[in-house]
């Protein structure tokens, strides 16, 4: 796809809170929420799928073009939208998986990236 490019304020990840600052207890109790949500692929995965549907001018700017990790990105957008957890708090939660629910869940964002590619292919 070629890059496209939106403004932040037209972000549906920016607008849910992705990009803000937790602190304190309630960086500690996302944090948790974010391992066992992140650590169950199925469900995840069900989440990154739903970000490519309701999130299309997140999708545009952020997964279109050959820069960036698409991967990561989408894993965050889920994330975000399932449990209203900041993207920083998404990545450290990544290190607590083991290399198994951590290829599990890349496998699930491969797929909704493929899933979004296949449908602008067919838009356009």
């Amino acid at each position: 796809m070629k890059k496209i490019w939106h403004p932040y304020y037209e972000w549906e990840d920016y607008k849910n809170g992705m990009w803000e600052s937790v602190f304190g207890k309630d960086r500690m109790r996302l944090l948790k929420k974010a391992i066992e949500f992140t650590g169950d692929a199925k469900l995840y995965g069900s989440f990154m799928k739903r970000v490519i549907i309701e999130w299309p001018i997140a999708c545009e700017h952020h997964l279109s073009g050959d820069s960036g990790n698409k991967k990561a990105w989408v894993g965050h957008a889920a994330t975000c939208l399932a449990i209203k957890c900041p993207e920083d708090i998404t990545r450290s939660a990544w290190g607590y998986l083991t290399k198994q629910q951590q290829d599990e869940a890349n496998q699930e964002a491969q797929n909704a990236i493929d899933d979004l590619e296949i449908m602008y292919a067919i838009k356009n």
